[in-house]
């Protein structure tokens, strides 16, 4: 006669497994030892018994008159980072970072490599790819005009319309004629930075920050100076403070609504002295609102722009992240640079194509915006959930990893004695691609950090790459120790 295990042995191994491959997160409520036993069909004391096992493991905690949570493993950020930025200006390292993103790159687009922080979410889980195709053919048959006709500024008249009305959300009382339609957020970033500054001017930048803006301010002849930047409290405003009062800055670039790589958002009382530090010493903020759409919180929390007085910050935004990146549209409002901005854009590619934009605000008018972003928040809140959970299952101990409030990305930090450009070379070895931190930093610090994103489905495959990669983190820093 074959052993089989006891009943409570059974639905512990199984309860583990889910905390493993994170369909139990760190902080969720198991269903009470009545429910468990009622729905299972076995007894409250094998329910118990299980439950207690775990307890016993330190992978459940029992809360008196509240029942039993998954415990979380993962810690958070320290105040501030163990690596503090400087503040020295200098040329960013454009070209060490160039190679190392085309590195990335070239292994993200192999077809056996598993790429876990791509920020690239695919498939029809993430965007109405059917119903917008079903837009643009319908437009296409009963509006040749848009296919045949140039395309001039300032482009489709409802689609302007549609990006105010929707940036109420964010708190902007925008109008459509101050809208600049542009090529993604990244065209829109670039015109900012080109209109107000020259060359040899400094920029402050987050730290860590974007990765593409590196490159991006040493082909327009710009410096950099980092400004340390936290999950829970942002950019550091005292820092940028002092340096906009000793006149360092000619221009700032932030992403203070759902950081790039952070995943998490200033609070509005920091925005508001954001803007009024913007504002009081004239230099403009550069606000990259790419992710802003995507924070979980109900009302949608401010933008900067929001609190901008006299026009000294320029936001951009775009669909690529929430409606359609094949279709490359995106926004941007500039305030007193309005005018510069328009010309910049007229000399550097025209106008963006009618048919699209006009696809786009149909979309957008119909109301099925608004819904899509309601079950896309759920979805990536779900995801960043389970990936922490894998990260806190998977990890060494001592791995600390922030907790988004909006999109998908979750910003890694490994105990001491690894290293995430190592670690990546390990990794790629393996079949699998991640992003090291020193990557989001002129500078190349951030070197124990690595951006993870949670835009893709768990398969098993990828869940086996995330264990993968935490057993690699864990010999490292062994070996480091």
């Amino acid at each position: 006669m074959l052993d089989t295990a006891p009943r409570y042995q059974v639905l512990a191994d199984e309860l583990r497994e889910a905390m493993r491959d994170g369909r139990l997160p760190g902080g969720s409520r198991l269903p009470s030892v009545r429910e468990a036993a009622a729905s299972r069909g076995i007894s409250i004391n094998t329910v118990l018994a299980a439950y207690r096992q775990l307890e016993a493991r330190g992978l459940l905690e029992a809360r008196p008159q509240a029942g039993y949570f998954v415990r979380a493993h993962l810690g958070s950020p320290p105040p501030w980072a163990q690596e503090t930025p400087p503040t020295r200006t200098a040329r960013p390292a454009a070209g060490a970072v160039l190679t190392r993103i085309a590195t990335v790159l070239a292994a993200q687009t192999q077809p056996d490599t598993i790429d876990l922080s791509l920020a690239c979410p695919k498939g029809g889980d993430f965007y109405p790819g059917e119903r917008l195709g079903r837009i643009v053919a319908d437009l296409s048959r009963r509006r040749p005009a848009l296919l045949t006709d140039y395309s001039l500024p300032p482009g489709p008249t409802l689609l302007r319309q549609e990006i105010c009305r929707h940036a109420q959300d964010l708190g902007l009382a925008l109008q459509p004629d101050a809208i600049l339609l542009t090529n993604g957020c990244m065209e829109a970033l670039q015109l900012a930075l080109r209109a107000v500054t020259r060359p040899g001017d400094t920029v402050g930048l987050e730290s860590p920050t974007y990765f593409n803006l590196i490159p991006l301010l040493e082909r327009l002849g710009l410096k950099s100076i980092e400004i340390p930047t936290h999950p829970d409290s942002g950019l550091a405003l005292d820092a940028l403070e002092l340096l906009l009062a000793e006149r360092r800055l000619q221009a700032v670039v932030a992403m203070p609504n759902v950081h790039n790589p952070l995943g998490t958002s200033m609070a509005v009382a920091a925005k508001k002295r954001l803007a009024a530090l913007v504002n009081e010493y004239r230099v403009p903020l550069i606000e990259d609102a790419l992710y802003a759409e995507l924070q979980y919180a109900t009302p949608l929390p401010p933008a900067v722009k929001a609190f901008d007085r006299d026009g000294w910050v320029i936001v951009c935004a775009s669909y690529t992240k929430t409606l359609a990146p094949g279709l490359r549209m995106g926004w941007m409002e500039g305030g007193r640079f309005a005018r510069e901005l328009a010309e910049l854009k007229f000399c550097a590619s025209v106008a963006q194509p009618a048919l699209l934009g006009e696809a786009i605000g149909v979309f957008l008018e119909s109301g099925g915006y608004r819904q899509h972003l309601r079950r896309l928040r759920r979805l990536y809140a779900a995801q960043t959930d389970r990936l922490r959970a894998l990260i806190g299952a998977a990890f060494p101990p001592g791995t600390r990893a922030t907790q988004p409030t909006g999109g998908f990305l979750v910003w890694v930090e490994l105990p001491p004695g690894c290293d995430t450009q190592r670690l990546f070379d390990a990794a790629l070895a393996r079949g699998i691609s991640i992003t090291p931190g020193s990557l989001y930093s002129p500078s190349g610090r951030h070197t124990r950090h690595l951006r993870l994103s949670g835009c893709y489905p768990f398969t098993a495959r990828h869940v086996e790459a995330l264990h993968t990669l935490g057993e690699l983190a864990g010999a490292q820093g062994r070996a480091g120790a």
